[in-house]
């Protein structure tokens, strides 16, 4: 575990010694993953969409990764996957998405159902502490960052990462052409 460090503006700590700024099922997952180098730095919740939160703390939109999660039925099932693509980019939700999870149509899960399912807060949703069996698919770009700035499952806090160790989380995985280019 590294100490205190910055990233943009954002003073962080390792992340056991602030659980007051991580969502019940983050603490829960950092605990079985003790080896994990993560941090956490208290943020504006205001300012918790990734926009803001890169304007206002000067943290590269490119050092920023967003988490969305992404369902589809096939045959009565509902498939879900959450993305983690970087904030300079959109998941190809009805391309690659669709395919990894071998559905006829793939959409963002509806907030209210995100939030119930993951126990964390809209617009704080990280891949730490999904429920079990949820895929999470990591694009490339994402893979390679030397510490990703990524939600805490809280609005009011932001986590770092090596962009290494969230692609090798478990249920984790790689996949080519994830992130596109954003409009």
């Amino acid at each position: 575990m590294t100490g205190p460090a910055t990233i943009g503006r954002l003073a962080t700590v390792p992340a056991q010694q602030r659980p007051d700024l991580l969502a019940e099922p983050v603490r829960r997952a950092l605990t079985d993953q003790p080896a994990v180098d993560v941090s956490v730095a208290e943020i504006d919740p205001t300012l918790a969409d990734t926009a803001e939160f890169c304007a206002a703390y000067d943290v590269a939109l490119d050092a920023s990764a967003n988490c969305v999660v992404v369902a589809g039925r096939r045959g009565g099932e509902v498939r879900v996957a959450a993305c983690m693509v970087l904030a300079t980019t959109r998941a190809d939700v009805n391309g690659v998405v669709r395919r990894y999870l071998d559905v006829r149509k793939a959409s963002f899960l509806p907030m209210d159902e995100a939030v119930i399912a993951t126990g964390m807060e809209y617009g704080g949703i990280t891949p730490l502490g999904l429920p079990d069996g949820w895929p999470i698919l990591v694009d490339p770009a994402v893979a390679t960052l030397p510490s990703a700035v990524i939600g805490s499952g809280l609005r009011r806090s932001k986590l770092t990462i090596p962009g290494s160790q969230l692609a090798a989380w478990p249920g984790a995985e790689v996949v080519e052409g994830l992130g596109r280019p954003a409009p």
